[in-house]
């Protein structure tokens, strides 16, 4: 059985999604092992959703409440949150519904800039790291790979996504009333991560010219020379902070990178640096103090990279992923309807496959009663002087006949939810009862070549 615990920005607050993602990485493990029904686990954390895909061993009609409470607890013990925050905050899923659900996560139905694009690719590394650490199963491979095909899909069909529309777009259409000549804007990018390069070429698109970046785990000299721009050092850090007209912040870091007492630091040193030579001032006269310097600052991380104590300093604006969340534009309803059309159908198709597949060992056990009994019957021709082999050909053929109706009556039955009574027909004519045993690897075996389809259909 499929479930899916999720937190998004629809159902949980931020500071509970900072905790959750910047424990993610450690949650997998603790998913796969909370309970023996768990047979594996795919953790999929972004910036504004967290959510645990798990296959569960559990008979069909019984009940998963506790091995996802196990999960939960597993969860909350790994973030440092109560069980029961989480229970009533999370979503849950289960059954045909999970497909549905993550294929409407990777197509970016459920982001909040609909259709943007970072979310198929961190659905695609998720499966990959779980991998890593061994936790997938041939029913999570199958999701999540048919999860990406969807997104595709989505994306190569309809006008969601057109634009690249994503968080850091919408962060700069946010900030446009602020600049009124984007090639005169000197920006820091801090970071190298997941959204560094999207966010350079966004700038990039509006006509920045003047960007420089800093990475507090020491990759800027290796991703600016990458990317044509100018590395700042930890020792100019503060000053160029400081004198950046807008800075984005996109760090895995778990810690603030931007806060209060760095602007401070650095507005003293460029004051230092940019001190005129004294005039001498009429008496009774005093120096008029410079006007604080108008900044912006876009914080892209979860966990949070800029402090919020920044809107204590003069002249600063923040703008973050709570307020970019507010500001999120209306679904553009055409293009939309015509993606969840594609993301349900593929739901419908990805249920019906499975249910083959739960039929997919006694399949097996029948063709292979009835291949034992032909290489039987072959033999004895064969002993009998079937020397020009008419015989055997005629007995493969009448095997390929009789079996070509059971085939195609366990389809018809699995898709009409009748799987029981076919593997009760089975029992009760060749004596062949279902296998639990062989269900494994006969699994894996349809799920592979179900998986080769698709790609072939692509090309």
């Amino acid at each position: 059985m499929l479930i899916c615990l999720t937190a998004s920005h629809k159902n949980a607050g931020f500071d509970m999604l900072e905790r959750l993602s910047a424990t993610a990485e450690h949650a997998v493990p603790r998913l796969a092992g909370a309970q023996k029904a768990v047979r594996g686990a795919v953790v999929v954390a972004t910036c504004n959703r967290f959510e645990a895909y798990l296959d569960l061993d559990i008979p069909e009609g019984e009940s998963p409440v506790g091995p996802v409470h196990d999960a939960i607890r597993a969860v909350g013990e790994v973030a440092g949150l109560a069980p029961d925050e989480l229970r009533s905050t999370f979503g849950f899923v289960h059954g045909n519904a999970v497909a549905g659900h993550l294929f409407s996560v990777a197509a970016g139905l459920e982001s909040v800039v609909v259709g943007e694009g970072e979310i198929a690719g961190q659905v695609r590394r998720s499966l990959e790291r779980a991998r890593a650490e061994g936790t997938t199963t041939p029913e999570l491979e199958r999701l999540f790979q048919r999860a990406s095909q969807t997104s595709r899909k989505v994306k190569n069909r309809t006008g969601i996504g057109a634009e690249g529309r994503s968080l850091v777009r919408l962060a700069l259409d946010l900030a446009e009333s602020r600049v009124q000549d984007w090639s005169k804007v000197r920006v820091l990018l801090v970071g190298t991560g997941r959204f560094a390069g999207a966010s350079l070429a966004a700038l990039r698109d509006r006509g920045v010219v003047d960007v420089t970046v800093h990475s507090p785990s020491g990759r800027a000299t290796r991703f600016a020379a990458s990317h044509g721009i100018a590395a700042v050092e930890h020792s100019g850090y503060a000053a160029a902070a400081a004198g950046a007209d807008l800075v984005v912040t996109c760090t895995t870091a778990d810690h603030h990178v931007v806060d209060r007492a760095l602007l401070e630091i650095g507005r003293a040193e460029r004051r230092v640096a940019d001190a005129p030579q004294p005039i001498a001032l009429l008496p009774g006269t005093r120096p008029v103090p410079d006007a604080a310097p108008r900044q912006l600052i876009v914080d892209l991380g979860l966990p949070r990279n800029v402090d919020p104590d920044v809107a204590e300093v003069d002249g600063i604006e923040l703008l973050d992923l709570e307020t970019i969340k507010i500001h999120a534009p209306l679904e553009e309803f055409g293009a939309t309807d015509a993606a969840r059309a594609i993301v349900d159908r593929a739901a419908r198709n990805f249920g019906t496959v499975g249910e083959e597949l739960d039929l997919a060992p006694a399949v097996v056990a029948l063709r292979r009663h009835v291949f034992d009994v032909l290489d039987a019957e072959i033999d004895r021709a064969r002993s009998r002087g079937d020397d020009d082999g008419r015989t055997e050909a005629a007995l493969r053929h009448m095997a390929g006949v009789l079996l070509h109706t059971p085939m195609v009556r366990s389809r018809e039955y699995a898709r009409n939810g009748e799987q029981q009574a076919w593997l009760d027909g089975l029992d009760a004519i060749f004596g062949i009862r279902h296998d639990a045993g062989a269900e494994a690897s006969a699994v894996a075996e349809v799920g592979r070549a179900d998986d080769a389809r698709p790609a072939a259909d692509a090309r």
